[in-house]
């Protein structure tokens, strides 16, 4: 198993395998975008399935695929279809913009355990001023993909005052008739340009939006290692959860590390820099040296991201694409 310093066991990995979007959400990289990376400094399919077999070997049971957007990296299905073949990975998620999703629904209802759709609203015009794209029809029609072939789905919504505040409750509806979860997240400062204050909302605020609507909501039980706090309205299919991304409520029970699109493993969010795996990869290392280096690296963790942040070099401003959402 891989205990990290603070007694906190790590079974859970988020994998990013592009820095590549077809959107540019403004609170993930800047209006000009980003200067992308070539090719051969990210991962490749089978570094990163080596990398999940021997994390599987430490304890490591559930996997989440990220970007970027992971549906730009050509196929992608059939890597997915490998991990899915590993032994101990019992969970196998997905995070996706949904915009070239849904013609892989089919074959993504027998290989992951989840998609988390990110939907900041439902509004066309909204989502242009939000994504500078005009895609909304492309991943509703994902939403509805998913909905009829009964793959679990969680839409994750970013929260901000004055840009899509309204949409909270049209979010919060859509759970009424389906059975999915609608969780909205603090804005964070992974924008390439740090946190805009004037357009915090915070997950406090964002519950007291929902009560004012739909009066006491029930408390639901939240996993040991919950990144959310869950509630449900009576008479309603679905759920709703807050997660407190920038107020970091939740950093106590931390289970996850995230390997960038480039291999760099980070054991918090917030840290400068990290542990570059890739290199060592490419180095022809053995497995058992490379479990060694992911043991010393979690017993170095910081006990939360205030204290990532507080040791960083640099304010905290690159963009969410770069780290893997």
């Amino acid at each position: 198993m891989l205990v990290d310093n603070h007694g906190r066991v790590v079974n859970y990995v988020r994998i990013a395998v592009t820095d590549r979007c077809n959107l540019r959400c403004f609170y993930c990289m800047p209006h000009e975008g980003i200067q992308f990376l070539p090719k051969n400094e990210l991962l490749t399919y089978e570094e990163i399935l080596r990398l999940v077999h021997i994390l599987s070997k430490k304890g490591v049971n559930k996997i989440r695929i990220t970007g970027g957007e992971p549906f730009v990296r050509k196929d992608l299905v059939p890597f997915l279809k490998e991990i899915k073949k590993t032994k101990g990975i019992e969970e196998l998620h997905i995070t996706t913009n949904g915009v070239f999703t849904y013609k892989y629904l089919e074959d993504l209802k027998d290989i992951v355990s989840g998609i988390n759709l990110s939907l900041d609203t439902l509004d066309e015009t909204r989502f242009f001023e939000m994504t500078r794209r005009k895609e909304l029809g492309e991943v509703l029609k994902t939403l509805e993909g998913t909905i009829k072939l009964k793959i679990p789905t969680k839409i994750n919504a970013v929260l901000m005052a004055g840009k899509n505040q309204e949409d909270i409750i049209p979010l919060v509806e859509l759970g009424r008739k389906h059975d999915i979860g609608i969780r909205f997240i603090e804005e964070m400062p992974f924008n390439g340009e740090g946190l805009k204050l004037d357009y915090f909302l915070s997950y406090k605020e964002i519950l007291k939006i929902i009560q004012n609507q739909y009066g006491e909501v029930q408390k639901l039980h939240d996993g040991l290692n919950s990144t959310s706090y869950n509630y449900k309205i009576p008479g309603f299919n679905g759920t709703f959860g807050l997660i407190a991304a920038y107020s970091r409520t939740f950093c106590g029970t931390c289970n996850r590390l995230r390997i960038t699109p480039t291999g760099e493993l980070k054991t918090c969010l917030y840290e400068d820099g990290g542990m570059q795996i890739r290199d060592i990869l490419r180095n022809g290392v053995t497995d058992f040296e490379i479990e060694n280096f992911l043991e010393k690296a979690i017993k170095h963790r910081f006990k939360d991201g205030f204290e990532a942040e507080k040791n960083r070099n640099s304010l905290v401003t690159e963009s969410m694409t770069t780290i893997g959402g």
